[in-house]
Order: C-alpha cells, then structure tokens, then sequence
C-alpha cells in the first residue's frame, strides 16, 4: 500500500499579517500582568500584536517542520514497498 505525500502547506497570507486593517478584540488577561506590561510599553495593543505575530510564525514553523518529518517517512515507507514489498502479500487470501 502506497501512502500519498502530502504537498499542502498551510500558511497564512502575510498580507493579513501586516495588514492595517484593525479590529477590537476582547482579551480576558491577569490585571497585575497588564499593569506591569505597561510599564514597559506605551502601546499594550502593538506588543501584544507583534508577540502574537511572533507566535503565529513560530507555530506555522513547527506545523512546516512536522509535515516535513511526515513527508519523508512517507517516501522512505514508499521506496522500501517499492523495492522489497510489503510482508502481508506473502500472507494474502486473496
């Protein structure tokens, strides 16, 4: 049995990631976390946009890597069925 590779990446327009385009959202955060993060930031909304634009790329990089990893066994499964068959055939009632 041959296992299809899978050629789809998922990735997120990097349009939406730089968009300027805004919207209110509603977060539920620790309020002494929030008093503390403004002390070091006049813009909460920015920070917060570029850790979240962060954590996005960090995780399309993890899904990339993980696809990867399937995709080569895959091939691997692939080419050692194509050369020596599988192990079942020999059991086959068919």
């Amino acid at each position: 049995m041959r296992m299809p590779l899978c050629k789809k990446e998922l990735k997120m327009p990097t349009a939406a990631i730089t968009s300027t385009r805004k919207r209110a959202v509603n977060l539920t955060l620790n309020e002494g976390l929030v008093a503390q993060a403004k002390t070091y930031t006049n813009n909460l909304s920015a920070t917060m946009e570029a850790l979240l634009a962060d954590y996005v790329a960090q995780q399309q990089q993890t899904r990339a890597s993980r696809q990867q990893v399937a995709d080569a066994c895959a091939a691997d499964w692939n080419a050692v069925h194509a050369s020596v068959g599988s192990f079942a055939d020999e059991h086959s009632t068919l």
